[in-house]
């Protein structure tokens, strides 16, 4: 893997850059989809292709559980196994781990955790979160790390840094052993350390010291309010080496994504959109909206008249709701092709904005239309 800033806003840390990847180049910034199971749902690959990604994220936990390494290994990878022809992010499964805290123990050496699928047992250390993702094939794959909940002690969260850290090191000597079997991925560290400054920096010069392709801030959206959130964020990107992509998980708003941008954040992803396509909710310059609202039921318009999607050409809120109120699967299908080509529109703006030294003022505008505008939710 390659990274290189292309340019840097002369009133923020926002930039612009190209990932040179095994699969082609993916421009930054760049919001990543979500196909956890290796589809994002309601969508096709062509879907994706259409609307203008080419990285999407799939995740090391429920692809080891289902369908399992070894069909996925026969299929000759994941990207063979789901048609798809573009880069693939692999999440470690740390975080599905870190969430299924009542079901698993973590010690130095790795995650021991039941199946929520069928409660069978697991260990997973970091060297197998490793060889699964070369299983994988995927292009980027990240550590296997320990995230501290939200109100955890200092000493709660030293332990989770220290693990890390361990974990680190045990990943990137069988990444290198991958490597010189023929596995081309690149990997990339977490930053931990929780809410503690210090302790951010810390992880951060972990991270830098162990010289990753690429360096990802871990352990937000884990209940803190979005102040904090932001707060943290911003800290610990001013740590980050500038010639390193940076990466921020989890992330999918409007707001949340031109707050990563500013600080110089260059990639994220979240399930919230499709997810949201599929309760109804999409998205608008106006806010969102709901399609389920009765006041939709003779609205004949799109869903936003600026957008350009096909969804937005093609069909109105009145047809979207019928849909919805009916359980017809389209209505899942279109408001998630709708919300995610928005929320890339949206990225593809703000690195034009970049481009010409503007993005704040971009920023500015859009989230004062977005926050105040007439929605119906």
């Amino acid at each position: 893997m390659r990274f290189e800033v292309i340019n840097t806003d002369k009133s923020c840390a926002a930039r612009t850059g190209i990932l040179k990847l095994r699969h082609g180049e993916v421009k930054t910034p760049v919001f990543m989809p979500v196909g956890t199971n290796g589809t994002v749902k309601a969508l096709t690959v062509d879907d994706l292709k259409e609307i203008g990604f080419n990285l999407i994220l799939s995740n090391t936990y429920h692809l080891y559980l289902r369908p399992g390494e070894e069909v996925i290994k026969s299929a000759g990878g994941l990207r063979k196994f789901i048609n798809w022809d573009g880069n693939i992010l692999t999440d470690s499964g740390g975080f599905q781990v870190f969430s299924l805290s009542a079901l698993r123990k973590i010690t130095n050496e790795g995650a021991s955790f039941q199946s929520h699928i069928d409660g069978s047992k697991h260990f997973l250390t970091p060297e197998k979160a490793v060889d699964i993702q070369v299983t994988l094939d995927s292009d980027i794959q990240m550590q296997l790390d320990y995230c501290s909940h939200w109100g955890a002690s200092r000493e709660e969260a030293e332990k989770a840094l220290d693990i890390t850290a361990n974990w680190l090191d045990r990943s990137i000597i069988t990444w290198n052993k991958a490597k010189e079997n023929g596995y081309n991925g690149s990997l990339f560290s977490i930053v931990q350390g929780n809410f503690f400054p210090d302790l951010r920096q810390k992880s951060a010069r972990i991270c830098i010291d162990s010289d990753t392709h690429g360096i990802a801030i871990g352990g937000l959206s884990v209940g803190e309010p979005p102040e904090l959130f932001n707060e943290t964020m911003a800290a610990t990107a001013a740590f980050l080496p500038k010639e390193k992509p940076r990466y921020v998980m989890g992330i999918g708003t409007p707001d949340y994504i031109l707050n990563a941008i500013e600080h110089g954040i260059d990639m994220f992803d979240c399930v919230l959109l499709t997810r949201e396509g599929r309760n109804g909710r999409v998205y608008t310059h106006k806010g969102p909206i709901s399609l389920k609202k009765a006041e939709n039921a003779l609205d004949f318009t799109p869903i936003d008249k600026e957008c350009g999607c096909k969804v937005c050409a093609g069909y109105s809120r009145a047809y979207l709701r019928h849909l919805f109120k009916t359980k017809e699967i389209l209505c899942s299908m279109l408001a998630s092709f709708h919300n995610l080509y928005f929320i890339n529109n949206l990225v593809t703006k703000a690195r034009n904005a970049i481009e010409q030294g503007r993005f704040l003022e971009y920023k500015k505008d859009f989230l004062s239309r977005y926050s105040n505008g007439d929605t119906n939710e």
